[in-house]
C-alpha cells in the first residue's frame, strides 16, 4: 500500500492519520495518549527524603544540606515525553517495516518534535516528507488536512 502517514503529536496525545491520495480525506487509525505527561509534578514526587534533604534545617531531619541550585537530572515532565516519544517511533518504525506508510509528514509541536527525532530510526528519516512543528493535535482531519496542504 502506498499511503501517506501523518503523525500529529505533542507530548500527552500523538493522533495517527492515513492517505492514499493528496484528494482523499485523512482517515484516523490511532489515537495515543501519554496519561504520564497529563499528571501534575505532585502526583508524580512524593514527599519522600531524598539525598538532598536538608541535615541542618529548621526540621532537623539529618543528612547533607542541599546546594541552593540544586536541579533534578530530568523533570519527570521531560521524561514522560521522552518515553512517549519512544513508544511512537517504535510504533512508527514497524508499521513500516510492515510496509504500512511508504511517506510520513509529522505534524509536531515545536518542544516535543525534538524528542521524537532523537529516538526516530534512521531508516525512517527516508520516509519523512514534510516535518511541520505546529500542534494540531486540537484539530479535525479536515482542518488537518487544509494545513498540510498550505505547506
Amino acid at each position: 500500500m502506498a499511503a501517506t502517514w501523518i503523525v500529529s503529536a505533542n507530548a500527552s496525545r500523538a493522533r495517527f492519520f492515513s492517505q492514499s491520495n493528496l484528494t482523499d480525506p485523512l482517515e484516523e487509525f490511532e489515537d495515543m495518549v501519554n496519561d504520564a505527561a497529563r499528571l501534575s509534578t505532585s502526583e508524580v514526587e512524593t514527599d519522600r527524603m531524598g539525598p538532598t534533604s536538608a541535615g541542618k534545617s529548621i526540621h532537623n531531619v539529618g543528612g547533607a544540606t542541599p546546594n541552593k541550585t540544586f536541579e533534578p537530572k530530568q523533570m519527570p515532565d521531560k521524561r514522560a515525553a521522552e518515553f512517549f516519544a519512544r513508544d511512537i517511533a517504535e510504533y512508527l518504525l514497524r508499521a513500516h517495516r510492515e510496509g504500512r506508510f511508504q511517506q510520513l509528514s509529522l505534524v509536531v509541536s515545536p518542544q516535543f518534535l525534538g524528542a521524537l527525532r532523537k529516538f526516530l530510526d534512521p531508516s525512517l528519516q527516508d520516509a519523512v516528507k514534510l516535518e511541520l512543528n505546529k500542534d494540531y493535535t486540537h484539530f479535525s482531519p479536515e482542518e488537518l488536512r487544509q494545513h498540510i496542504q498550505m505547506h
